[in-house]
């Protein structure tokens, strides 16, 4: 793993991150775990939960924490450094601009056709989240975690950081829960 690597995947995450936040998510798990092989789907995910649960922007802090596995604290400055740079650099370029391009219909053409784009990748990645779901809790548990997570974020209205700290709580005993509830039907069926 070479810096020039770690370079290149956060300059390609930070540069066609279009929009931030977790519509970024995707470009890191193709350059993490498809391009660079430096993660499993199984670590992204958990990394990803995580980093979801502390304060500030997400992408900035997938960036330090995946520097920081492949080259350890210099490697997360790198990786910080090298994701943020070059479109701070153009909000910096492009600051006089403003007014123009948020008038501009090419602008407002080019944002328009970017989104579906964004919204087939977030719903990609979903799908692909859960799917391994349904393969560790199985159909019904998958769909009722869902749903209960569904109810928590939209209907609640609960933060999203707080919800993922209680499904991680959930899932240190989930195991333990499956265990007991088999032994107890195997001892009603004996």
């Amino acid at each position: 793993m070479s810096y020039k690597q770690l370079a290149l995947a956060m300059i390609r995450t930070g540069v066609f991150g279009f929009g931030g936040g977790p519509s970024v998510m995707p470009l890191f798990r193709h350059e993490i775990v498809q391009t660079y092989k430096w993660m499993d789907d199984d670590e992204f995910a958990e990394t990803l939960a995580i980093a979801n649960t502390l304060p500030g922007p997400i992408a900035t802090k997938m960036a330090a924490y995946i520097g920081y596995h492949v080259k350890g604290v210099k490697g997360a400055c790198w990786a910080t450094v090298t994701h943020i740079l070059p479109t701070s650099l153009a909000m910096v370029a492009l600051v006089s601009l403003v007014a123009i391009i948020s008038e501009s219909a090419v602008i407002n053409g080019m944002i328009g056709a970017v989104t579906p784009v964004i919204a087939v990748l977030l719903g990609v990645m979903a799908y692909e989240f859960g799917k391994k779901a349904v393969a560790g809790f199985g159909w019904i548990l998958g769909a009722v975690t869902f749903a209960i997570a569904f109810l928590l974020l939209e209907g609640v209205d609960i933060h999203p950081g707080v919800v993922i700290i209680l499904f991680i709580l959930y899932g240190l005993f989930h195991y333990r829960l499956v265990d007991k509830w088999r032994a107890k039907k195997k001892d009603v069926s004996s």
